[in-house]
């Protein structure tokens, strides 16, 4: 005759979930969206963009460009000078080949700043140069 404790103990072992299968799971779920996940680079600035009607976005990601209303300019979060600029686009392009480039010009920044920075990319490479604006 087997003994009723013994009995209900046995019951009780199979009855349990391993919860450690599930648990590898969710963390190789949670590095898949890590690994995965696009991350938004901010040229290191906050400016005011211009107003426009339309807009356009590129495919392959984006290198962003800022110039202040006093002239700097910021790529990647770092002010760069004028003669660095070219430089910097064409390592940042070399990490994205696919990566079009969006200047964030200040609304009051010059016309020359941005004409500079448009030049420096496209002795760069850069074939999708876009200006970003305010749009619908």
């Amino acid at each position: 005759m087997q003994d009723p404790v013994a009995a209900e103990l046995a019951e009780e072992e199979e009855t349990e979930i391993n919860l450690t299968p599930m648990l590898d799971v969710v963390f190789i779920m949670l590095i898949f969206f890590i690994v995965t996940a696009v991350f938004v680079k901010e040229p290191g600035i906050d400016i005011t963009r211009p107003e426009a009607v339309t807009r356009e976005l590129p495919a392959g990601g984006a290198i962003y460009v800022a110039i202040s209303s006093e002239g700097e300019i910021w790529i990647d979060g770092d002010e760069v000078e004028l003669s660095a600029v070219r430089l910097s686009i064409e390592r940042l392009s070399s990490e994205n080949p696919e990566a079009g480039l969006i200047i964030q010009s200040d609304a009051k920044a010059r016309n020359e700043a941005l004409i500079q920075v448009m030049d420096a990319a496209k002795a760069a490479g850069m074939e999708n140069v876009l200006i970003a604006a305010e749009g619908p």
